[in-house]
């Protein structure tokens, strides 16, 4: 009979197969909604984030007289007015200019010491230092500019533009830090003991092996500590004298007092040179490696 021609051996199969469709089918949707949901999260994340900026770049275009979303209409006069009748603003710039250039170049040389000194010690105390020199991380700006003012006045030292360099000093230092240290954890340390067993001294052994190892995070720490130095306010407000007014507190002062379209004019060529360098910092150090 044609009942008797299946196998019984197949019988169980058929009931097992729709659990294992439903598990199936439920893993995949959760999978789904996860995505989406993250997604949907990213992506309003994105929208709050970008929204400013595109905000100041179409406000930067504005043929108007004062700040005003949507502008009237569109012109680039502002821009021309930057180079044509800005000397204030140029001179703010070039100040801010020396002024991160200065600080990250002192900030290299302390957070390459001190991280040669820190990142290879297992021992508390190293950790507890290290806890020390990155706390600026951590710490409210407006906290790190009072406290150093008050530092200044208790030291009876008059405000000036070198006060303003150690105050951004004390900022750069933990970005250099950071990234050079997480360079040196992921160098391999036989590299540095083959070089003394072949008789290289401390200072040509870090010359020639650990410095190119280690020098893009060296770049990728002065790179955002520049940039965090060049648009700093807090500590800026807090440190500068009356001759020193950098380029983010000159902004400040012409938004105050009229709302002066030039301001957001600054602030798109910001933002289109700090991408510029993003990209090109990217592709020569990896930046983004230093902080994962």
């Amino acid at each position: 009979m044609p009942d008797q021609a299946v196998s019984p051996g197949l019988l169980p199969a058929a009931p097992a197969a729709a659990p294992r469709a439903r598990h199936a089918f439920a893993a995949g949707l959760e999978h789904a909604s996860f995505r989406a949901v993250f997604g949907l999260l990213g992506l309003v994340a994105a929208l709050l984030l970008l929204a400013p900026t595109v905000v100041v770049l179409v406000t930067s275009l504005t043929s108007g007289y004062s700040l005003k979303f949507p502008p009237p209409g569109y012109s680039t006069r502002w821009y021309q007015a930057l180079w044509t009748e800005s000397p204030e603003l140029v001179d703010a710039l070039l100040l801010s200019l020396k002024l991160a250039a200065i600080a990250t170049s002192a900030s290299v040389v302390m957070g390459v010491a001190a991280a040669l000194a820190l990142a290879r010690r297992p021992e508390p105390w190293a950790r507890a230092v290290e806890a020390v020199f990155l706390s600026p991380l951590m710490l409210p700006t407006l906290a790190i500019g009072l406290s150093l003012l008050m530092l200044f006045n208790l030291a009876g030292t008059a405000l000036s533009f070198w006060t303003l360099v150690l105050g951004h000093v004390t900022l750069v230092t933990p970005y250099v830090l950071r990234t050079t240290a997480a360079s040196l954890v992921q160098m391999d340390a036989s590299l540095l003991e083959s070089a003394s067993a072949l008789g290289a001294s401390p200072v040509y052994a870090f010359r020639t092996v650990t410095l190119p190892l280690v020098s893009r995070g060296i770049a990728a720490g002065a790179f955002i500590g520049f940039m965090n130095s060049f648009d700093n306010v807090a500590v800026s407000l807090f440190l500068s004298d009356a001759r020193s007014q950098v380029l983010p507190i000159r902004m400040w002062h012409i938004i105050e007092s009229n709302l002066d379209v030039r301001a957001a004019a600054v602030s798109g060529v910001l933002i289109a040179a700090t991408l510029v360098l993003m990209v090109v910092m990217e592709r020569v150090a990896g930046v983004s490696r230093h902080f994962r």
